[in-house]
């Protein structure tokens, strides 16, 4: 059965959760069309992360579960590192707040992508689909909100909210 979008419940701090509501809020969208616009807006920045090798095995973290120090990454020594670091401490942080997003179908078939660079790039299996879409979307909220915003706000100029699934179709 094809369906055009997918749900799918995150967890997310209370302080993430608030930013994307204020980011749908300014820009007339809903919070999952700010999510998927978001995922896509950070997928290519994930990519471009370099992975640290840490054991033969990479560690489970359930995202949000506090835990994720000593997790065998050394120290930052390159520019992509700071974004490790960052994405390292979104997924040390607990994400009590749980929240439901519908995703556009090409959008939500990114996440085991999205999952799989996550564990490359830090070592740690995230889980099923909604906990990649969790650590991605908590990792593109940790941006200033103002970037987030005129990010946002550009992407809107050229065309609709939600504009996601369409820009994922050009690309493919």
């Amino acid at each position: 059965m094809d369906c055009e979008e997918v749900m799918l419940t995150v967890r997310i701090a209370a302080a993430e959760r608030a930013l994307l509501r204020e980011l749908a809020r300014g820009h007339g969208a809903d919070m999952s069309d700010v999510a998927a616009d978001g995922l896509i807006d950070v997928v290519p920045s994930l990519h471009v992360l370099p992975a640290f090798p840490v054991g033969p095995e990479p560690a489970a973290l359930p995202v949000g579960s506090g835990t994720g120090t000593g997790t065998g990454v050394g120290p930052a020594s390159g520019p992509g590192d700071a974004g490790v670091l960052r994405l390292l401490r979104v997924l040390a942080r607990p994400a009590p707040c749980a929240v439901t997003l519908w995703l556009p179908a090409p959008v939500a078939d990114l996440l085991p992508l999205v999952g799989e660079r996550i564990t490359a790039v830090t070592g740690l299996r995230i889980g099923p689909a909604s906990a990649a879409l969790s650590a991605a979307l908590r990792y593109w909220l940790a941006g200033d909100p103002r970037q987030l915003a005129a990010g946002l706000a550009a992407l809107h100029r050229q065309g609709s909210p939600g504009l996601a699934a369409q820009r994922l179709d050009v690309a493919a």
